[in-house]
């Protein structure tokens, strides 16, 4: 990477904001006046939540991309599925595309942390691009199992996941005539495969362990020769915050999921909410978007977010909590997360080139679970 700390050739890159629209709040007071219960509120708070060490990973190689390339540093879909990260980024001077094929030639583009297919990879190397790859550690050794399982070992790959998504074509990429996509249990009958006695399923990092597990048990029962990959897919990540949920959620009237729409992990947070006994689970991007008349019925409140969320976002949930009256978040800890992986090596490289020493670790310290 070529070490550009001043750039003032290149393009100002002016973003604007997503507006957030105002609106008038109804009082605690009102809203206390409506309660369909007596007693004290509480907030119930799941741990672990929040940034996963692949997400932050991506975070900081795009932050350090601007800091050692300057600006514009081009980004290949969303770094992550966060409106608030891109946001931020964009107001830095990220812009984010969808293809490569976007990019002027000669410029920096980084992949995001879903990880991208050969042909992508192609395509940057056709337009002389310098690259960075972000992609997660985890989904990495997908796309490495999906290269070995049919290039050495000659099977046929169920990929258990939602089309469409970018991590989904990514590794699906890998092997394009040798994997078939399967959404969920409900397709299984309708999956036709050219050896039954020679295949193994892979899955998207962020999918509900329930959810997989079923489909699987649904592919056996019509395959019985099913391999099972060496590890886990899903990521210890979203395994973690679905365990967290699942301990709050019987607990709660509401539950709060802070994460974007197109987070599939934020996504079957909230699932997985309601499926573990919540009276109501709402998924919101911002503080702001939570409507306080839920709080009439709601006298026990369970937060968490997403793999994707900064804790910012958190913070500012039960701020807006604590203003409605719920006590000091008590927080419900499942497991400890100490992982921390390495920056892309091009990172690594720009910043071992420009004299900096500690070069090796891809996150902002954290203590376990308060992420």
């Amino acid at each position: 990477m070529t070490i550009a700390p001043e750039a003032p050739d290149r393009r100002r890159h002016i973003s604007v904001p997503t507006p957030q629209v105002p609106r008038q709040r109804r009082s605690p007071e009102e809203i206390a006046a409506e309660s369909t219960f007596e007693g004290e509120r509480r907030m119930l708070l799941a741990a672990p939540r929040g940034y996963c060490a692949g997400v932050d990973r991506a975070v900081v190689a795009v932050e350090k991309a601007l800091e050692q390339h300057g600006a514009p540093v081009y980004v290949r879909k969303e770094i992550v599925h966060n409106r608030h990260v891109v946001d931020t980024l964009t107001e830095k001077g990220v812009i984010f595309v969808e293809e490569a094929d976007e990019v002027p030639a000669g410029e920096l583009l980084v992949f995001s942390a879903h990880g991208v297919s050969p042909a992508v990879k192609q395509m940057a190397s056709d337009r002389g691009l310098e690259t960075i790859d972000a992609t997660c550690p985890l989904v990495t050794k997908v796309h490495r199992e999906a290269v070995r399982f049919t290039t050495k070992d000659d099977f046929h790959i169920l990929l258990i996941g939602h089309d469409g998504h970018e991590e989904v074509e990514g590794t699906f990429g890998h092997a394009p005539e040798r994997t078939t996509i399967v959404n969920g249990p409900e397709e299984v009958d309708q999956i036709e495969v050219p050896d039954p006695d020679k295949l193994i399923w892979l899955s998207q990092t962020t999918l509900s362990v329930d959810e997989a597990m079923e489909t699987v048990n649904r592919l056996r029962e019509r395959f019985p020769n099913l391999q099972d990959p060496p590890s886990d897919d899903i990521c210890y990540a979203t395994s973690n915050r679905q365990a967290a949920i699942k301990k709050v959620a019987p607990e709660s009237d509401l539950v709060i999921v802070v994460g974007s729409a197109n987070s599939s992990n934020s996504v079957r947070l909230k699932e997985v909410a309601l499926e573990y006994g919540a009276e109501r689970a709402e998924r919101v991007d911002f503080a702001n978007q939570i409507d306080e008349s839920w709080f009439a019925d709601a006298q026990t409140v369970g937060v968490t977010s997403g793999a994707s969320v900064p804790e910012v976002l958190v913070q500012e949930v039960t701020q807006l909590l604590a203003e409605y009256g719920y006590g000091e978040p008590e927080e419900v800890v499942t497991a400890e997360e100490d992982i921390v992986f390495s920056l892309p090596k091009e990172i690594r490289k720009a910043l071992a080139d420009a004299g900096h020493d500690d070069v090796g670790r891809g996150g902002r310290k954290r203590t376990a679970c308060s992420d």
